[in-house]
C-alpha cells in the first residue's frame, strides 16, 4: 500500500512540476507587452512608476499606467483640468493627452 501512494505522490509531484516548469524557465524579461512585439522591436526599461512620475509633472492628476506598447510609449488614464483623458509618455519622457 506505502508504494502505491508513494507512486502516487511522485506523480503529482512530476505532473506539477511540468505545469509550472514554462513559468519558471521562460526569460525574467519576457512581459505581455514583448509577446505582442515584433521580432525586432526593443522594449526599455522604463517602468509605469517612471511614466507615471513623468505625466503628473506635465500636469496631470490621478494618473494610471495601463500600458507599454512596443514603441516605448506608456499608455494610461488620468485627470487634465479635472476632465478624464488618456495619457501617453513617449519613449523620450514626454507625456501629452492621447489624440493631441
Amino acid at each position: 500500500m506505502n508504494k502505491v501512494i508513494a507512486q502516487g505522490i511522485g506523480a503529482a509531484v512530476l505532473a506539477a512540476s511540468v505545469m509550472i516548469a514554462p513559468a519558471l524557465l521562460a526569460p525574467p524579461s519576457f512581459t505581455a507587452a514583448q509577446a505582442a512585439c515584433e521580432p525586432g522591436d526593443v522594449l526599455d526599461k522604463t517602468t509605469a512608476e517612471q511614466a507615471k512620475k513623468r505625466a503628473e509633472s506635465a500636469g496631470f492628476t490621478a494618473v494610471r499606467m495601463v500600458r507599454k506598447g512596443c514603441d516605448n510609449t506608456w499608455h494610461g488614464t488620468g485627470l487634465k483640468g479635472g476632465a478624464p483623458v488618456t495619457t501617453a509618455v513617449s519613449a523620450s519622457g514626454q507625456a501629452n493627452q492621447e489624440g493631441d
